[in-house]
């Protein structure tokens, strides 16, 4: 069976994530490991780290991974850009690492003008001074499927593939596969015989035995538009049977998959979306 559940805030302190999982039945979360939006966060103190593995156990919700900041961005070509990403995905997998968290999801980068074939070098360049950095985590990095929105690399498998077979260490590099950005890239899963298409060819560039993580998001922008605009299950371009197919896969059995679409304080939109995928099962 596949583990469903959302991505949650981590305001009041990592912990409160779980807390808030767990009020709506998630069997997995998602969090961010610091203000998403900063270079540099406050440091992670040991009793938040306690408070954190206690309430893992409490929740029984597994597994907790994370999506990293989205200012980082491993394929800048401004100096200073670069060397700030590479400390913060240092400081986020030092993080991981303290909290038992097993990945991080993160965008491969933009290539800011440089070019796509200049972009994935420079992302595999990037990984590999990340894990000579961190070399005694086992923490891995989760490249995530995207919509190839303005310069941004890994709209297509063959980026995944090209990065993979660059980095030094390649079994730390492992893929989260989002819906929303399939579809946006061109790839149509709203279909079955669409769907079984676009996982033969992802089988064939990338393997679907790296894949450790998916994000469910509907679209609102439609097939092939490259735009990154995530919506309610069921309530966009992908549709039920699109999402039908990715539950009901047997190769997805006992992975983690989670929501990252909109929602108000009180969740309730979670919830909606989790009971609608629940009943797809």
């Amino acid at each position: 069976m596949i583990r469903l559940g959302a991505h949650m805030s981590i305001a009041g302190g990592v912990n409160r994530a779980l807390e808030r999982g767990a009020s709506i039945g998630c069997d997995t979360v998602q969090i961010f490991l610091k203000n998403n939006m900063q270079w540099r966060g406050k440091k992670l103190t040991v009793s938040e780290a306690e408070r954190f593995r206690a309430q893992q156990q409490a929740t029984k919700i597994r597994p907790v991974f994370a999506h990293s900041s989205y200012l980082i961005n491993l394929a800048a070509v401004h100096a200073p850009t670069l060397r700030r990403s590479l400390a913060a995905m240092i400081d986020e997998i030092q993080r991981a690492t303290v909290l038992g968290v097993p990945f991080i999801v993160m965008h491969p980068g933009a290539h800011m003008g440089a070019g796509e074939r200049q972009g994935l070098r420079r992302i595999a360049r990037s990984l590999n001074e990340i894990f000579r950095a961190t070399r005694e985590s086992p923490v891995k990095i989760a490249l995530e499927t995207t919509a190839g929105q303005g310069s941004n690399l890994g709209y297509r498998f063959e980026h995944l593939g090209e990065i993979m077979e660059l980095v030094a260490s390649p079994e730390r590099v492992v893929v989260c596969i989002d819906t929303c950005h399939l579809l946006a890239a061109g790839y149509d899963i709203r279909t079955p015989r669409g769907y079984r298409t676009t996982m033969r060819e992802f089988d064939r560039v990338v393997g679907s035995k790296h894949v450790v993580a998916f994000h469910l998001n509907d679209s609102i922008t439609p097939l092939g538009s490259r735009v990154d605009r995530h919506a309610h299950i069921g309530k966009g371009h992908i549709g039920l049977d699109g999402f039908r197919c990715v539950v009901r896969d047997a190769r997805w059995r006992g992975l983690p998959m989670v929501l990252e679409t909109p929602k108000s304080d009180d969740l309730h939109e979670d919830v909606e979306n989790l009971r609608v995928l629940r009943r797809l099962c």
